[in-house]
């Protein structure tokens, strides 16, 4: 390669420059002080370990798969995996590492590494913060979860026209159960759902046991009461779908008194990551943006593979997503050269609240600090900041 495109970057991954990565980490900060006051306790976990242990999720979700770096190590020669999600590692704590009774809530921000891009101008590292509650199977550990998103994006100052998508994978499930479907049928279904595609849906649907209901489903998907005046009396009889289509009805009910400023949506059919998640699913997009800021769900049972099986809900979301295009000026104060302590006393003043301060090294002038915006000067023995 050419000296002079050594200094290039792969796709998808890009460096982070003071302007923006000051929002970055204000962002974290006040995302995870949120969470810490709602009793989410901060976790790190490693950038690599054995793929085994981030196959927690693989094994239902070979989209995660997919997305993994694999490598080799060098010291035992077993097959490592690069973090694609913090999910199956904090899963891995709640089952070995810290496996406490009863009810656990941790919180985590790291960045993560996918192979490709999961989304149009995605980062294939995104910088992921989220939070995870093991050990409550209720539907209001699930309500508990999306007031702490919502939460969390207030906290940042994301409040303005969110929308907020709902959905619930055991309708789907308990359709298929029902009619009987093939594995085979059920996956065709369901990338017809998620390409959104009505006209082959609907004369796919003609061929399959009991295909007017799945049918419905992807034509009155967000309308709960028509969807359920469209469904045979069998479907609605099935304890399964109505303990899974009454739970939804309740959620989208209990979030629209406590968010009235977010307009809440339903998607029975948003089927993403559907080998993975058990129950509840919910995202929230902002206007003209058709990935989400922020998602997750239920997804019992992840500890299995770590010979812990346990209810649990979360979500994330990637801090570079959030912010977007927004940048922060630089400010920065500059001090002259110098060892008097009356001086030295005033920086230390200037920075306790909170500004840059940068004093000149030896013979340097002004000019040494490119981005200085502020100097201190001495006015009647006063040390005094003022604007460039």
């Amino acid at each position: 390669m050419p000296i002079s495109e050594t200094w290039l970057l792969p796709d998808g991954v890009a460096d982070v420059l003071p302007e923006q990565a000051q929002v970055i980490e204000n962002m974290r900060r006040q995302a995870l002080d949120f969470l810490a006051g709602r009793g989410y306790q901060l976790v790190y976990t490693p950038f690599i370990e054995y793929l085994e242990s981030l196959s927690s999720l693989s094994a239902l979700n070979q989209d995660l798969d997919l997305v993994t770096f694999k490598l080799i190590d060098q010291i035992s020669g077993r097959l490592l995996g690069v973090r694609a999600d913090m999910t199956p590692q904090v899963a891995r704590i709640d089952a070995h590492v810290r496996p406490i009774a009863g009810v656990a809530r941790y919180c985590y921000a790291g960045t993560t590494l996918h192979t490709k891009p999961q989304g149009l101008a995605a980062s294939r590292a995104p910088l992921q913060l989220g939070a995870e509650l093991f050990g409550h199977d209720s539907v209001d550990a699930d309500l508990e979860m999306i007031d702490t998103m919502l939460g969390v994006l207030n906290s940042v100052g994301i409040t303005e026209k969110l929308h907020l998508d709902l959905g619930h994978v055991g309708i789907f499930r308990s359709l298929v159960k029902i009619a009987g479907l093939s594995q085979d049928q059920e996956n065709h279904l369901s990338e017809l759902y998620q390409r959104k595609a009505l006209p082959e849906l609907k004369a796919y649907t003609a061929t399959i046991q009991n295909g007017a209901d799945f049918e419905a489903l992807g034509r009155l998907s967000g309308d709960l009461d028509q969807l359920l005046d469209n469904l045979s009396s069998g479907v609605r009889a099935d304890a399964d779908f109505s303990h899974a289509f009454e739970t939804l009805k309740s959620t989208v009910e209990q979030i629209q008194s406590r968010w009235a400023q977010v307009s809440v949506g339903v998607d029975v059919v948003e089927l993403r990551s559907y080998h993975y998640h058990t129950g509840l699913m919910f995202a929230v997009y902002a206007p003209n943006n058709a990935t989400p800021l922020s998602q997750g769900g239920r997804y019992d049972g992840i500890g299995e593979h770590f010979g812990r099986a346990r209810a649990a809900t979360g979500f994330s979301c990637d801090l570079y997503r959030l912010v977007a295009d927004q940048f922060q000026a630089i400010e920065i104060v500059v001090a002259p050269a110098g060892r008097d302590t009356d001086l030295l006393q005033a920086i230390e003043s200037v920075r306790a609240n909170g500004q840059q301060v940068v004093q000149l090294l030896g013979q340097d002038q002004m000019d040494s600090v490119p981005q200085a915006s502020h100097k201190l000067v001495k006015i009647d023995a006063d040390w005094q900041v003022q604007a460039i």
